[in-house]
């Protein structure tokens, strides 16, 4: 992927052909080229050369890669220390919202994942052409990222002289910063769209040392299905990871891959996570509008949900169809997302007499699913991707069922795993289980996912998290000082209000925030906080900030089951008295009717400790917890249900906003 279309020192590009320019911008421009877009390049051309007439000292940009966003931004101009990110409107009139987000973006995006703009200052320029002087401050956002600046087609140089004001380092040498490893970490909606276009995983994904290769794992999973069908194989392949670590991105790149590899294959994208199917399949819609849109095509939105509904489908429909029909489905790779999250034989018995009217059927959907594709008579591939202690629901089988199933019904599969799932017990604490795995077959450590890319200023959360539901708080403390307090913000509060607040002021662009809290969370209504109240997960996860039922007006909250599988950048846990410390001891409850009760069965507590685990992981760039005060006046709050808690958090050292 070229980083730019086209680029040069200031000097050269001054006396270089514009037509010589325009050529080299069109032989890289993937797009039929419209001639709008040969216009506006023509017009940014004519505009930058004047600006930079009498200057020399410089490099410039034009067209220079966003990859984790799948664009490109104008021009970039390198000047002294600083870095000046331009967006053109050209023939604008005025400085639009959308554009200023849009360029502020772009100066985010480098500054989060582009090594060479870590320690440069970051100018945001939006040239609107046409429009009025505005008077610009010099303001600085974020250590060295700057607001974006309001600049028309004559003041651009004395906003970029204003700028080079506060120069006061060494100069920036333009082709080791264009050079710089770049580490995008999309979220999940951004990856989903980026490989729907045909981008490729690498384009959109961190190839450094500090994570694991997520195109690594897609390679090791293509080499199995390739060996599956070569040699009329059926095979199984379960892909683990720490939250965050990118393992709905691998399954949705797999999936993807196979299609583009082999559309016999029929590979498809199955998830039981009804949110996060919804989401996906409507930001895919919306984009393909967009795209269509913007290249002069007309598609409905009907049209365009039509495809994004086939390449994500919704794991019980695909159960349902096999139900009625006992052929093999046309299917011969099918990527399970969550599969941890599969029902037991009792929750999908009940299901069925209930639902189905199949008061006969008794099979777990594990056991379901895998006899589905064992109707193949040649070869198939399944690829489970299974998150470790994130089973959050009655019935949820967890990792163990999968095994039992193969082991008591399908010897004849070929297994590939990681040993990770034999050692940690968040995967599998059947002894039993892990002994047959053992002999077996031989495990296959490309398929961990070990590191965090959600959480990108820190990879330790998912540890840190870890350590503070197992009460560990001198290692807690470890982690919090050494990696998290000066990367990722954690913060604590009692004041909701203070709360949201941070969440606004942490808030740039594009990036999104919002209120979490347990579905079992049920005496934080006196704040405004109804877990009970359902969400539209598409219209809270992308809707935009005027919208008062997006993530962005916190008068509707996420639970876990809502928010599982995805992510903002930034988020305020609620913490209720269904989960609280009790003499340096977790106390597990639910609300029924007017009180309290002590859940005791293990199973239970268990989904409860993940709902926790769940929403302290949800985070991109950083959190903050609000626990309430208690009250002498409310039973159901009294502060012993939260104090020590409260504490539990300042003992790790984590500021009190």
């Amino acid at each position: 992927m070229t980083r730019a279309y086209y680029s040069n020192t200031l000097k050269t590009f001054l006396i270089d052909k514009n037509n010589n320019i325009l050529g080299q911008l069109a032989r890289y421009h993937t797009h039929a080229l419209e001639d709008l877009q040969k216009n506006a390049w023509l017009k940014q051309i004519d505009i930058l050369k004047k600006t930079f007439r009498n200057i020399e000292d410089g490099y410039i940009f034009f067209e220079f890669s966003i990859p984790r966003m799948g664009k490109r931004v104008d021009n970039i101009v390198v000047i002294d220390d600083s870095v000046f990110i331009i967006e053109f409107k050209v023939g604008s009139t005025s400085y639009d919202n959308y554009a200023i987000e849009q360029v502020l973006d772009y100066a985010l995006d480098l500054k989060n994942f582009h090594e060479g703009s870590h320690h440069v200052k970051l100018f945001p320029l939006l040239v609107a052409t046409e429009s009025s002087t505005k008077n610009n401050k010099i303001k600085t956002l974020h250590e060295l990222l700057f607001s974006p600046l309001l600049v028309n087609k004559d003041n651009i140089l004395e906003n970029i002289n204003s700028c080079l004001a506060y120069s006061d380092s060494d100069k920036v040498d333009p082709n080791m910063w264009a050079n710089a490893i770049y580490k995008p970490t999309p979220t999940i909606i951004e990856a989903a769209q980026a490989l729907y276009k045909g981008h490729n995983v690498q384009e959109i994904s961190r190839s450094d040392s500090g994570a694991i290769n997520l195109s690594i794992t897609t390679e090791t999973i293509n080499n199995i299905i390739e060996y599956s069908k070569q040699n009329s194989l059926k095979s199984i392949c379960f892909i683990t990871g720490v939250p965050g670590a990118g393992k709905t991105l691998a399954g949705l790149n797999i999936a993807n891959e196979r299609m583009n590899i082999d559309a016999n294959e029929h590979a498809v994208f199955l998830s039981g996570n009804g949110p996060l199917v919804e989401v996906l399949r409507e930001a895919l819609t919306r984009d393909e509008v967009l795209n269509a849109k913007s290249n002069g095509i007309k598609l409905t939105k009907k049209e365009a949900a039509i495809k994004s509904h086939a390449f994500i489908q919704n794991i019980h429909h695909f159960r349902d169809d096999a139900l009625i029909n006992s052929q093999a489905p046309i299917e011969k790779v099918v990527v399970f997302d969550e599969a941890q999250r599969a029902w037991n034989k009792k929750q999908t018995s009940d299901f069925m007499k209930r639902k189905k009217g199949q008061d006969d059927f008794d099979l777990s959907e594990p056991h379901f699913l895998i006899e589905v594709m064992d109707r193949h008579t040649d070869w198939c591939t399944i690829i489970c991707l299974i998150g470790g202690g994130q089973e959050i629901n009655v019935g949820e089988a967890g990792l163990e069922e999968w095994i039992n199933s193969l082991k008591n019904n399908f010897t004849d599969w070929n297994i590939f795993y990681s040993n990770l799932i034999i050692e940690d017990k968040n995967y599998l604490r059947d002894f039993t289980l892990k002994q047959w795995l053992k002999r077996k077959v031989k495990s296959e450590d490309k398929l961990h996912l070990s590191v965090s890319v959600r959480s990108f200023r820190s990879e330790k959360l998912s540890e840190f998290v870890h350590s503070i539901l197992d009460i560990n708080t001198i290692k807690a403390k470890e982690i919090y000082t050494n990696y998290l307090k000066n990367n990722y913000p954690v913060k604590i509060t009692r004041n909701f209000h203070k709360a949201k607040q941070w969440l606004k002021e942490q808030t740039l662009g594009s990036e999104r925030n919002g209120v979490v809290a347990s579905s079992g969370a049920y005496r934080l209504r006196p704040f405004g906080i109804n877990v009970k109240s359902k969400i539209d997960a598409p219209t809270w996860f992308l809707n935009d900030k005027n919208d008062v039922r997006s993530s962005y007006f916190h008068e509707e909250i996420a639970t876990e089951f809502d928010i599982q599988g995805l992510e903002l950048d930034w988020i305020c846990v609620c913490w209720d008295g269904d989960f609280y410390l009790k003499n340096n001891q977790w106390v597990y409850r639910k609300f029924k009717g007017t009180k309290w009760q002590k859940i005791n069965k293990e199973i239970t507590r268990h989904y409860l400790l993940n709902a926790y685990r769940v929403l302290l992981t949800r985070a991109r760039q950083g959190m903050i917890i609000f626990i309430p005060n208690g009250s002498d006046e409310d039973h159901t709050r009294l502060a012993e249900y939260y104090d020590e808690t409260f504490q539990y958090f300042k003992e790790i050292e984590i500021e009190e906003i």
